[in-house]
């Protein structure tokens, strides 16, 4: 009844299998592009974000031991209109010993 047209338009097992192997490959790759842009957008709002904020702590130096300490955690003296910054009390006692107390 049908003649060639029906048996054209069925599919043997071989190319439906072929053809669900590409579908499945190219849903991979679109996939995959889709993630790649979407960390790529989000490692450019994260660099984005990390370049405009200002920088918040500085390092400030101990005068009596010269190190190294972040301003917020450091302790402050203030003397005759200067702030100095120490690591620790008993720097901070040394440089007030020393200074003769004013």
């Amino acid at each position: 009844m049908c003649g060639s047209d029906c048996r054209r338009s069925a599919m043997s097992p071989q190319r439906l299998l072929v053809l669900a192997l590409l579908l499945y490959i190219a849903w991979r790759l679109i996939r995959n592009l889709i993630r790649e842009k979407i960390v790529d957008e989000a490692e450019k709002h994260h660099n984005k974000e990390a370049r405009s904020d200002p920088v918040e702590d500085v390092l400030v130096e101990d005068p009596v031991c010269h190190t190294l300490v972040p301003k917020h955690q450091a302790l402050r003296l203030r003397q005759d209109g200067k702030t100095y910054y120490f690591c620790s009390d008993e720097c901070c006692d040394k440089f007030t010993e020393n200074s003769g107390g004013n």
